[in-house]
């Protein structure tokens, strides 16, 4: 008799699986591929707006379901996570569709509209913190409510380079959310971690969601090029890579890994 898979039974909640080249359906695809269920946020507005464009969603939902295990489950909306209460909209409409919720990954982001500290604003930083912090947050929140305690419980979030030195000057308002995130990891890791969760934080460096191809790129060919000379293995990330990382924090195999800020990025310098 085969050994059941190692997500079999649980439930994931994905925010930000709204492109297939995206770093969200790679997660997604992970863990169908182990067992889970899954109930996926998106917004394809913002996608639209980007050079790199936006997926069709009932494609995008296709792909995943193709992938799903024997018993498992595959729900999804559209939801804006910039509304004060979409946060709250995602987790409740996650349990009514699925039942309880052992996973949450918090991959969603707010990309543009931003700009070097001389043109920063206050709706240019409160853009991004209410998408990529403030939401996280509130999405964390309403999860651990809504846990029960049994075995499982995981969180993770996507924080970006600056806790290693990392420098995005051009990008204040989106660096700021995101360091947020990674400082304040392990006092809400240690929060969660007695009513059963596990928070982690994943940094993946840049990985070429479409950003980093020449003809869909949101800067010049040059800076591509600078880019791409810190990775020493010679290429840019993929979406697989943090994906796999993510896969094995979320499964019993990571259960002793607990409020951490942990790089995945190919060494990238």
């Amino acid at each position: 008799m085969n050994a059941p898979l190692p997500l079999t039974g649980r439930t994931a909640v994905i925010t930000g699986v709204s492109r297939r080249q995206g770093i969200g359906y790679a997660v997604a695809s992970r863990l169908a591929r182990m067992g889970a269920s899954l109930y996926l946020a998106h917004y394809s507005p913002h996608d639209a707006e980007q050079p790199w464009g936006a997926d069709a969603v009932d494609d995008v939902v296709a792909g995943l379901r193709t992938q799903l295990a024997d018993g498992a489950r595959l729900a999804h909306t559209g939801i804006n996570l910039a509304e004060a209460d979409g946060a709250a909209q995602v987790i409740d409409t996650a349990v009514s569709a699925l039942g309880h919720l052992d996973i949450l990954i918090c991959n969603h982001a707010r990309s543009g509209g931003d700009g070097p500290l001389a043109e920063m604003t206050a709706e240019k930083l409160d853009a991004h913190w209410q998408v990529n912090t403030r939401s996280t947050l509130l999405l964390t929140r309403g999860f651990s409510e809504q846990h029960d305690g049994r075995p499982g419980g995981r969180v993770i979030w996507m924080t970006s380079g600056q806790i290693n030195g990392g420098v995005m000057e051009n990008e204040i308002a989106y660096a700021t959310s995101k360091a947020a995130l990674a400082g304040i990891t392990p006092s809400v890791a240690a929060d969660l971690i007695r009513r059963g969760i596990i928070l982690n934080t994943v940094n993946p460096g840049p990985v070429n969601t479409g950003y980093l191809n020449v003809d869909t790129a949101d800067r010049p060919p040059e800076v591509l090029e600078e880019v791409l000379s810190r990775f020493p293995g010679g290429r840019f990330g993929e979406p697989d890579d943090p994906a796999r990382l993510i896969a094995w924090l979320v499964s019993d195999e990571g259960r002793w890994m607990v409020g951490q800020v942990l790089t995945s990025d190919g060494g990238f310098r």
